[in-house]
């Protein structure tokens, strides 16, 4: 496995972030355990979760903190925490206090101890906000991460769904009060949203950012597992966690996207999910895009894309149906999902 460097930090990471928004949720802890096993057997060194990941998929408020703890136990019991870049992220509230939403200096403190006391490690490799706060100054947020590093508590620091404008202000207020910069963004980025190589793209190649998409096959949608003119199948994601969110991406031309990359895959003899995350993996400035298998026979998908050649035509063609800078269906941004209601908070997720 060819192995990318993070951003400007030195540290090599693999070309896929093995994603763990289903454990404790969708995928049960024994299945997780054979997944993160297999994920390092094949190479695979970074490992991506959150402090709310392992809910339930109807409910946001049961599970919260499963994802990490199953994390923490499964490299405690192989071995392995030393040889893993371990990513974690807060922001998302994990009860309903006033208080449990955003990234100020108190939240982010506590949570990071509790993602170190679920983990099971003294270290997170990677703390990252997972969503940006327009309410809190980012110099609170900004001290509050660099206390945390300077505790050796936390390797480096990053962020989720930020704009360009939300990095570079960070940025410069890093060097104004000499603190630590985010090394990292971890955007929505596939083939049904290309707008992030508008401008952010562009900006982090310049400042060294490394770019770890979400959601690199458009939350499977480009998996060929949906059909135009047809209801989700039963325990599809957009039947069970973004069930909301289907009309807007089952369109014609959201269609006309997946009947492309379904040529594709039958022109190379591999699945159309491969396709698409082999796309994501190979573009420019990208580093590594995010994984969220649910079994076993995901992951196996995934690793085989690492193989997958997509040549100049093919980028051509692609070009035709899901236009650079483009959006068929919006992820980036904040338009890009829909409004969802925890406890008494209201975001966009």
């Amino acid at each position: 496995m060819e192995y990318r460097q993070l951003g400007r930090t030195g540290v090599k990471v693999s070309p896929l972030v093995l994603g763990c928004m289903n454990f404790g949720g969708r995928t049960a802890e024994a299945e997780a355990n054979d997944i993160i096993e297999r994920a390092l057997e094949a190479g695979i060194n970074f490992i991506d979760t959150a402090n709310v990941y392992g809910h339930e998929p109807d409910n946001f408020q049961i599970g919260r903190g499963r994802s990490e703890e199953i994390v923490g136990k499964t490299l405690k019991q192989m071995g392995r925490r030393h040889n893993v870049v371990l990513a974690t992220k807060a922001y998302f509230p994990m009860s309903d206090d006033p208080n449990a939403l955003g990234s100020s200096r108190r939240l982010l403190i506590e949570q990071c101890e509790a993602s170190l006391y679920r983990l099971q490690t003294d270290h997170i490799d990677l703390y990252q906000l997972h969503h940006p706060s327009n309410d809190i100054p980012i110099d609170e947020t900004l001290r509050a991460l660099d206390d945390l590093v300077r505790a050796g508590k936390v390797r480096y620091i990053g962020t989720s769904s930020f704009a360009a404008w939300q990095v570079i202000e960070s940025l410069w207020v890093s060097k104004e009060y000499r603190l630590n910069r985010f090394v990292c963004e971890q955007p929505a980025y596939n083939l049904l949203d290309r707008r992030l190589e508008r401008e952010f793209v562009p900006m982090a190649q310049t400042y060294d950012i490394a770019i770890i998409p979400w959601s690199p096959t458009a939350g499977g949608f480009l998996s060929g597992a949906y059909q135009r003119g047809r209801i989700p199948p039963d325990e599809s994601r957009f039947d069970v966690f973004w069930k909301s969110a289907a009309t807007r991406h089952f369109t014609d031309a959201a269609f006309d996207v997946l009947e492309l990359v379904e040529t594709l895959s039958n022109e190379k003899g591999c699945t159309s999910y491969q396709i698409a995350l082999a796309w994501c993996m190979n573009q420019p400035g990208i580093t590594s895009p995010i994984i969220g298998p649910r079994t076993v026979e995901h992951l196996q998908s995934a690793l085989q894309a690492i193989a997958v050649h997509i040549s100049a035509e093919d980028y051509q063609r692609i070009d035709v149906v899901a236009p650079p800078g483009r959006a068929v269906v919006p992820y980036y941004g904040y338009d890009g999902m829909a409004w969802v209601t925890w406890g008494p908070h209201k975001y966009r997720w």
